[in-house]
């Protein structure tokens, strides 16, 4: 059913795929080199779709349309508005990167990574599984393109297929297994899921068998997507073979659309199964953080080290979802649930900054992404030092930084159950962290205290270096006043609820 409110729900998404439409076609006409009107159309769209996804979030208000389909919910605009700026940061970043690789001879990059953004959208405001599969679909096929356009470049060629192949294979995992839970409950929105599955078998249409077996391929497509151990081989080799500003797009914003779906499939959707699906995450959390924080000690280029940095801090973000429901009561849920949402948006933030720098370093026939590429950057310059500096010791949890409250949060979260076996968890984290902390640091004493292996100036445009400066800036601000960003979180997941 299409109702008025329909149109409210979906307006983001609907203003996002006809200026996505609208720029394609304007690029036609546009003939310079670095796509002057072409970017600065695409940013433009994007303030604008931000700042209205910011006035509905504050709003506080649910609206559901087209027939449950999609819900317009706190929680999905903030993460929507999220998802957008870190779009906008990651293409004022890459833009030089990629326009000396020859990657804007056409605006593929511009329309490609706005239909990557509609389908986080979809994603995000998916209330029914159909509508997420769609909304991941748009998303991994954009990606795919993205991440191969470079064609002559037999790296990134060989990165689009690994993603490619792995990519299928996750989505089919996800497929079987939602298709699974809909033959066991006899629907397809996820609030009636949410309510055949909390009856119990009186209300089930198949066997509970099916579902708990279809349970476990929602998880494992799920972990795909997030990027955990031992769902993790194609991150390395993506983060290492796409074009940097791609590394980024990848990296940033999907993150928060991964963590979405997590959320709108297993706490709305699979929440009487809570028991079942929090062990399984409990495996990958642990997995993640052994084989993250361990395979990435040995890494001697930078996007690899990243990349197992990122498995490592997903592997984190699950203790924050596991904590949510402890031996039934779900008394924890709201207090788990936000830190893990704040735990993404900071893990975003710094991570925009530290390829914001990378792709800064990088130049015409010169990849900045070897470790050593970094030595002496702070006799190069002390700002953009400092900046990756800063992020460093977020992404290692050193105080007073925003890494630090975001751990913090999250094994608060943890240590609130009363369970052994959380607080078990929450040992072998910070333990973890305090072996990861080795790699982050390492970078910090090569940018340091080591001999510059370039002395070619850094040069970079004023929205460059303006929003970068503000990036590190808000990872220092936001790590020493997180109250207001928390409490956003909070009663973004607390409207879940209600």
């Amino acid at each position: 059913m299409i109702d008025n409110l329909s149109w409210v729900a979906a307006y983001p998404e609907i203003m996002l795929a006809v200026m996505t439409c609208v720029i394609a076609l304007a690029d036609l006409a546009v003939k310079t080199p670095l796509r002057g009107a072409t970017y600065a159309l695409t940013l433009l769209t994007l303030a604008v779709v931000a700042g209205l996804l910011a006035m509905a979030g504050a709003s506080g208000r649910t609206i559901e349309g087209f027939g449950g389909m999609i819900v317009s919910d706190p929680m999905g605009n903030w993460l929507k508005c999220f998802a957008t700026i870190a779009l906008m940061a990651t293409l004022i970043y890459g833009r030089a990167y990629a326009g000396a690789r020859d990657m804007l001879r056409g605006g593929e990059l511009f329309s490609l990574s706005l239909f990557a953004l509609l389908g986080m959208f979809v994603m995000i405001s998916g209330h029914n599984f159909l509508v997420i599969y769609l909304g991941l679909e748009l998303l991994t096929l954009s990606s795919y393109a993205l991440v191969a356009l470079r064609r002559d470049d037999i790296a990134a060629t060989e990165a689009a297929m690994k993603y490619f192949v792995l990519g299928a294979l996750a989505s089919g995992f996800l497929l079987y297994g939602l298709s699974m839970v809909y033959g066991a409950t006899g629907s397809l929105d996820i609030g009636e899921v949410m309510a055949a599955i909390a009856g119990g078998e009186t209300t089930l249409k198949g066997s509970p068998q099916v579902l708990v077996l279809g349970l476990v391929f929602v998880v494992a497509g799920l972990a795909f997507k997030l990027g955990v151990a031992p769902f993790h081989m194609w991150v390395p080799d993506v983060y290492h073979g796409a074009p940097t500003a791609v590394t980024l797009l990848i990296g940033g914003a999907p993150e928060l659309a991964a963590f979405a779906i997590v959320i709108r499939l297993l706490v709305e959707g699979l929440l009487p199964l809570a028991v079942d699906w929090q062990q399984m995450l409990a495996v990958l959390a642990v997995l993640s953080l052994l084989v993250g924080n361990l395979a990435a000690i040995a890494q001697t280029n930078l996007k690899r080290m990243l990349a197992f940095s990122t498995i490592a801090q997903m592997g984190f973000l699950l203790l924050g979802l596991l904590a949510g429901v402890v031996q039934g009561d779900g008394a924890n849920m709201v207090n788990a649930y936000s830190s893990a949402m704040f735990y993404i948006v900071t893990y975003v933030l710094t991570t925009l900054a530290t390829f914001g720098v990378i792709l800064l370093l990088s130049r015409a026939g010169f990849e900045s992404d070897t470790i050593q590429d970094l030595a002496g950057l702070n006799q190069r310059s002390p700002l953009y030092a400092g900046v990756m500096a800063i992020c460093m010791f977020s992404l290692a949890g050193v105080p007073p930084l925003v890494g630090f409250y975001a751990k913090l949060s999250v094994l608060q979260a943890l240590l609130a159950s009363p369970s052994g076996f959380h607080v078990g968890l929450a040992v072998f984290a910070v333990v973890m962290s305090l072996i990861g902390a080795f790699y982050y640091l390492r970078l910090v004493k090569v940018m340091y205290f080591d001999a510059p292996s370039q002395t070619a100036p850094i040069e970079a445009g004023l929205d460059v270096r303006s929003v970068l400066s503000v990036n590190g800036a808000l990872v220092l601000v936001l790590g020493i006043v997180p109250g207001g960003l928390m409490a956003l979180c909070a009663q973004a997941v607390a409207s879940l609820f209600a």
